[in-house]
């Protein structure tokens, strides 16, 4: 007896020839076979910390599985990332001393910038060298530009630092600097800095959306910072829609190789708009708190966790990003690898 047959004396039954999606979900598959979005290992960015004066690498509370590294244990997981087959990797340095205007962002003996000739005399071109621009790392007072007279953060005197910070990265090795403070002009400053210093080849990621957002606290922890106050006046508010547009527009207009929205989750409708206009690669950062919410979750027995991270990335990737930055990195790339 035919399936149709046997349903019809089911009153609740579909007519011959109606539409039955589920027949692209039956098996595993099929459901592979027609799966809209992939996750590839080359599109993803490992974020990584070095601190200053370490013996030993020092595990995260708030992240687990992330570390501050050492120079040597940074190395070792850089390559460990690059064999697994993730694109790139995006280092962050955490020195030992700060000043007010952030001396050793500049400083060629500084932590992030031997970690990047390092890392660069390790890899070589094996795997995109990215790195964090910004001051917050290095500054006393944990701002991510120079404060004026009262307090507040001087924009265009920030952009100085910034334009210096750029060329000593170049210096250093690395194929792409990643401007996160969201300083106005930034992004031109930072071009016309590389170009003038012969750098025409270092690219920009920029941080053209990056909100104000309350997920940030376990960076805050990665990079020991010593912010007081917030960073409301230079970040974004997450109310506003249209203001991301402008910012990717003008840093589009300023010589960005490559834009990003961060955090990515809470902001998934923003990595559609500024794919629909951008005509360069865009980004989107799985930030440390939204790693923290995923473990936390998973810990106290409430989700999935492989299966909630997979998920998350996913809609990063569908929402319209071409690359994510995720502490997963690694890890995704070899489960995506064995298949």
């Amino acid at each position: 007896m035919s399936r149709h047959s046997a349903a019809s004396g089911n009153p609740w039954a579909l007519p011959a020839g109606s539409a039955r999606p589920r027949r692209l979900r039956t098996t595993p598959a099929m459901r592979r076979l027609v799966a809209e979005t992939r996750l590839h290992p080359a599109e993803l960015i490992l974020p990584m910390f070095v601190k200053e004066g370490l013996e030993a690498p020092v595990a995260l509370k708030s992240m687990p599985g992330v570390e501050q590294h050492t120079l040597d244990s940074l190395v070792k997981a850089a390559r460990e990332a690059v064999d697994a087959g993730v694109g790139g990797l995006m280092i962050f340095g955490v020195p030992e001393k700060h000043d007010e205007i952030g001396s050793g962002a500049t400083d060629p003996d500084g932590i992030l910038n031997v970690a990047l000739r390092r890392l660069r005399e390790e890899l070589g071109d094996d795997t995109v060298l990215m790195s964090d621009l910004c001051l917050d790392e290095f500054t006393s007072h944990g701002h991510c530009g120079v404060l004026d007279e009262q307090g507040r953060v001087d924009n265009d005197a920030t952009l100085q630092r910034y334009a210096e910070m750029a060329v000593a990265q170049a210096e250093a090795g690395v194929h792409v600097v990643g401007p996160s403070g969201m300083m106005d002009g930034q992004v031109a400053v930072i071009r016309r800095a590389l170009d003038d210093a012969g750098y025409t080849d270092v690219g920009i990621l920029a941080y053209a959306v990056k909100y104000a957002s309350a997920a940030y606290g376990p960076f805050r922890e990665a990079v020991e910072s010593t912010l007081q106050g917030d960073r409301r006046t230079y970040q974004q508010d997450s109310a506003n829609r249209t203001e991301a547009l402008r910012e990717v527009q003008l840093d589009l207009a300023e010589g960005a190789d490559m834009v990003m929205v961060k955090p990515a989750l809470p902001y998934l409708d923003i990595v559609r708009d500024v794919r629909e206009v951008s005509d360069v690669p865009v980004a989107a950062y799985q930030i440390s708190g939204e790693m923290a919410m995923i473990e936390a979750a998973a810990a106290n027995g409430w989700i999935d966790r492989d299966a909630m991270v997979m998920e998350a990335l996913t809609s990063i990737k569908r929402a319209g990003a071409q690359i994510i930055l995720t502490y997963y990195a690694t890890e995704i790339a070899r489960r995506l690898q064995a298949g």
